[in-house]
């Protein structure tokens, strides 16, 4: 009852305007005293790792700028085969059973409903699917998981629920309502989508290798965006991608025959950005 309260309350609030704000307010410049307490804050709330970054905190002038930092060089060394395009936790994986994939138990959506194009979808029936929960303490940017070249992506506006524990189990379809942008990449092996989720508080998603692509617009009539690159933009494993303004979720599809291990049971596990995807523990 109490859950069902919940998710009524939070339905009636004005999701995209709140997101919005949380954006501008955390890359709002602030004095330097204040800006400086600010960003050590939210570094010892959400502990942080500051070692890995790029910068020394005192270089981070706002929360968003430390929330989209990157890293060191060479501390995600990029492993052999498919790898893992984000520091952290998978919440599913497993086969795509013919067009449906898991989001909790209970809830399912299905190829076309994540990626809006219907041929697109049908490249990845009957592969296998990772989906990735990245939470406020985890490095926000996103990489390549394979070696290829970016053929299409698809610019999704939508909604913006919280993608969290409680978000994944309430509300049906999340990652199909939720603004999104879908990058899909050619392998010599065959296709790979790796699928950029807002949520709640994500005012923000950009890409590295397309800066026209933006999801800060706001709007009630914002068009779907599919875009074809010729020739295609090449992108090697482990190169940036898309960042994230505040934390979120990526689905990544492989088509059937690029990936060699069966993805299941790596659903629960916590994992860095560039490990190489296996079963073993």
């Amino acid at each position: 009852m109490l859950r069902s309260f919940l998710t009524f309350v939070l339905s009636l609030l004005p999701k995209s305007l709140l997101s919005s704000w949380v954006g501008r307010a955390v890359h709002a410049p602030l004095p330097p005293p204040f800006a400086r307490r600010s960003v050590e804050l939210f570094a010892r709330w959400y502990q942080i790792n500051l070692a890995e970054a790029e910068l020394p905190l005192a270089h981070y002038p706002t929360i968003g700028a430390l929330f989209s930092r990157r890293l060191k060089p060479g501390v995600r060394p990029i492993g052999p085969g498919p790898v893992h395009p984000a520091d952290a936790l998978i919440t599913a994986s497993g086969p795509i059973d013919q067009h449906t994939l898991l989001q909790s138990k209970g809830h399912t959506y299905t190829l076309e409903e994540l990626v809006h194009n219907p041929q697109v979808a049908g490249y990845f029936t009957q592969g296998s699917f990772l989906t990735y929960y990245l939470c406020p303490t985890d490095y926000h940017r996103v990489h390549a998981p394979v070696d290829g070249a970016v053929t299409w992506s698809c610019h999704i506006p939508g909604a913006f629920w919280p993608v969290n524990a409680w978000g994944v189990r309430q509300v049906p379809k999340l990652f199909c309502v939720n603004e999104r942008v879908v990058t899909v990449l050619q392998t010599p092996q065959g296709l790979v989508a790796v699928v950029m989720i807002a949520a709640m508080h994500v005012g923000q998603i950009t890409l590295a290798y397309d800066i026209s692509v933006t999801t800060t617009k706001r709007g009630p009539r914002r068009p779907i965006t599919e875009t074809i690159y010729t020739p295609p933009k090449p992108l090697t494993k482990g190169a940036e991608l898309g960042i994230f303004h505040m934390g979120s979720t990526v689905i990544v599809l492989f088509a059937p025959g690029v990936l060699s291990i069966e993805v299941r049971s790596l659903c629960g596990r916590r994992v860095h950005m560039g490990e190489t995807l296996h079963t073993s523990a």
